[in-house]
């Protein structure tokens, strides 16, 4: 019996296959700085912290809200500094209704 060519039979094959069709995860989301194009957006949570502050805005996304993620000023070399959660306007209550759920899951 011969082995067909291009399949993928090992565990490792099947987590590249499958990391080709996903989008990037939460570490991939970038943090605008200074960026006036998102000032109209409402804040719906700040974090001191870009791991945390990608972890929330993936909940949101994943709920399929919009979210960005921005900061006044760079992040220093650890990730830390003032980051904002935005949403669009018309999303804010939903959002706002999804991540107070989380908070209180936290708990």
């Amino acid at each position: 019996m011969r082995a067909r060519q291009n399949v993928a039979v090992g565990l490792l094959d099947r987590f590249r296959l499958a990391s080709r069709t996903r989008r990037p995860g939460p570490g991939k989301t970038p943090v605008h700085v200074d960026d006036p194009g998102f000032d109209d957006w409402d804040v719906v949570r700040d974090f001191g912290d870009l791991r945390t502050a990608r972890a929330w805005c993936q909940a949101l996304e994943e709920a399929g809200i919009v979210g960005v993620l921005t900061s006044d000023w760079p992040l220093d070399r650890f990730g830390l500094g003032d980051i904002a959660l935005r949403v669009r306007p018309e999303d804010w209550s939903e959002a706002e209704i999804l991540l107070s759920n989380l908070d209180v899951e936290a708990d």
